[in-house]
């Protein structure tokens, strides 16, 4: 049924002479397989989810920025998130002090099973919110307090705040046996600044010792540069893709990411290449998953890079501010909401 009309947007577009958003197309045609071609199967969260194992999208970076156009995506979360993990950070505080709250519900969780919360019964929160009006404003209320005392309270922020070794911890201060620690990430854009064409141009969050002690594993737990006629592209490996509500934002963040290292090294921007292993679609989000497919892709917007902020002539990992990045022409559809399976 919706890849039908995918098909006819791709004719329409051709007939007419508009510019096709084929990056957009990519992430719609990966939906639509979901829902048609899905294995339902159990998970972790207990939502249940339609599943495929082994899929890979390609985003061409010179054609437009893929920000999805079928729904609203906050781009500001997504920049500051990846600020969050280019600066080594694993503690929310710097998040909530930029308004971005999507790392609350695993530190909040950390926080209502330990010995320290009094308050009323939070277990399964992630679930009774979504049925209970009652217990849904009692978890407002404690959420809201939880955040005010993140953002007042350091001790407090740095107990429960603090996710664990995560993704900026991983990048940038990876922990070697010697005890010694390795930025991972400075590594790499020096090696695409003195040797391009080496093949060893990865960064790895999956970190085997550190899983154990993580809030959430890394769900993108790979990525690889690639140099070819001065364009940088960047494969991703994501071990879970939730498809619905954090693949859109993973995309865009790798896509900036490469813009910023493709930055850094004077280079200018090739392909995102996007491969998953579990790739889903949680059971309670395929109703909106219809709805977007319902929808026809507008033309994707541009992404500029500004150096108000930088203090040197050649920007580094540190330099980059929220008020660096710009998207130009973003014409969203509405926002499509849905539950979030902690």
């Amino acid at each position: 049924m919706f890849f039908g009309k995918l098909e006819l947007v791709k004719i329409f577009w051709k007939a007419f002479g508009i510019a096709m958003n084929n990056n957009e197309l990519q992430y719609l045609t990966l939906l639509n397989k979901l829902v048609t071609e899905g294995n339902f199967k159990e998970d972790r969260t207990k939502t249940g989810t339609y599943s495929l194992f082994g899929y890979q999208m390609r985003f061409d970076l010179q054609e437009n920025f893929p920000l999805l156009t079928t729904k609203k995506v906050p781009f500001r979360l997504i920049a500051s998130e990846l600020l969050w993990f280019l600066h080594g950070d694993t503690n929310i505080k710097y998040l909530l002090e930029n308004n971005n709250h999507i790392w609350d519900e695993w530190a909040f969780l950390n926080y209502v099973r330990s010995t320290e919360y009094t308050g009323p019964d939070m277990t399964d929160f992630g679930h009774r919110v979504l049925t209970n009006l009652d217990f849904k404003h009692q978890y407002e209320l404690e959420h809201a307090k939880f955040v005010q005392k993140i953002l007042t309270d350091e001790q407090f922020s740095q107990r429960f705040g603090n996710l664990g070794p995560v993704y900026g911890k991983q990048w940038r201060e990876w922990q070697s046996r010697n005890g010694e620690t390795i930025d991972q990430l400075l590594n790499v854009v020096m090696t695409i600044k003195s040797n391009p064409d080496s093949r060893r141009l990865i960064v790895s969050a999956w970190n085997p010792e550190d899983v154990p002690s993580m809030a959430l594993p890394p769900c993108h737990s790979l990525f690889q540069f690639y140099v070819l006629d001065g364009k940088l592209s960047c494969q991703l490996y994501q071990r879970s893709g939730d498809v619905f509500l954090g693949v859109p934002f993973n995309i865009a963040s790798y896509a900036l990411l490469t813009h910023i290292v493709a930055d850094i090294c004077d280079l200018e921007v090739g392909e995102l290449v996007h491969t998953f292993g579990d790739v889903h679609l949680y059971a309670n989000h395929v109703d909106q998953a219809k709805m977007q497919l319902a929808r026809t892709p507008n033309a994707g917007p541009q992404l500029r890079i500004n150096h108000f902020s930088t203090q040197v002539n050649e920007p580094n990992l540190f330099d980059y501010q929220l008020t660096d990045f710009n998207i130009v022409n973003y014409h969203p559809q509405n926002t499509i909401k849905a539950p979030v399976a902690i």
